[in-house]
């Protein structure tokens, strides 16, 4: 069942309130109600969605391997679990029409979302214009639905190239982000940027909140805070680690059984 309107767009209000540089938004990611609620009893304002996490959960691969209507059930059970704002991890969008995607968005009752411009039926990224032409179809729609929607747009150039921080590839991606700014989003995730040089680069080139994804080699989260970041997130690395651990213990149970 849709959110009530008010709640969830005071819940987007908040979710766009607290990115704020020097003093980020930290989002470790959830996979389903259960760790969820875990995010907010720890005391986490915002709930993240993992497509990585969810996918596992339902049986699937990530990178879009999962139908859209299961991935967005399990964010609709997610978002019903918990009284904070929910952002969900849409991948590049499933193919769907910008209209569908905020129609599932709202029923979900997300206050937010992360789009990626990786193009996950041909490889490679997608053409930034058109991509961006998408990312403002998405913002429209929105709007016409009285939706103020908290659009993150992740931009996939180091994880697509499989390189150092190199300055073509900072080019890239800070042109990338640029024309998703200029589509109307939130935020930029320049996914997998971890030196200290290249994201104070990018941060004095975009203006912009920007999304560090927190993980080794990156630098903590105080660095990051410091230099003006304004949200920073886990992605799939504490799904990964808590099936580590999973792992570890039932191989432990069988050993002693």
């Amino acid at each position: 069942m849709e959110a009530s309107r008010a709640v969830l767009n005071q819940r987007c209000s908040l979710l766009r309130s607290l990115h704020v540089p020097g003093a980020p938004l930290v989002l470790p990611n959830a996979w389903d109600a259960a760790s969820a609620r875990a995010v907010v009893a720890a005391g986490f304002p915002v709930v993240a969605t993992t497509s990585g996490g969810v996918s596992a959960t339902l049986g699937y691969a990530d990178g879009e391997d999962a139908p859209p209507d299961e991935m967005y059930a399990a964010a609709a059970r997610i978002a019903r679990a918990v009284e904070v704002p929910v952002t969900v991890d849409s991948e590049a969008g499933y193919r769907l029409a910008p209209e569908a995607l905020v129609d599932h968005l709202l029923e979900v009752g997300a206050a937010g979302c992360n789009i990626e411009d990786t193009d996950h039926a041909a490889g490679g990224l997608m053409d930034p214009r058109q991509h961006a032409e998408w990312l403002a179809a998405v913002r429209r729609a929105a709007i016409d639905r009285d939706y103020g929607l908290v659009i993150n747009a992740r931009v996939d150039v180091f994880i697509a190239q499989q390189q150092q921080e190199t300055p073509a590839l900072l080019e890239d991606t800070i042109a990338r982000a640029r024309e998703y700014i200029n589509a109307g989003v939130d935020c930029v995730f320049p996914i997998l940027m971890h030196d200290v040089d290249v994201i104070t680069s990018f941060l004095d080139a975009v203006q912009f909140p920007v999304n560090i994804f927190a993980v080794p080699p990156a630098p903590p989260n105080a660095r990051l805070a410091a230099m003006g970041v304004s949200r920073i997130s886990y992605g799939t690395s504490i799904h990964r680690q808590s099936m580590r651990d999973l792992a570890a213990h039932l191989q432990t149970l069988a050993t002693n059984r």
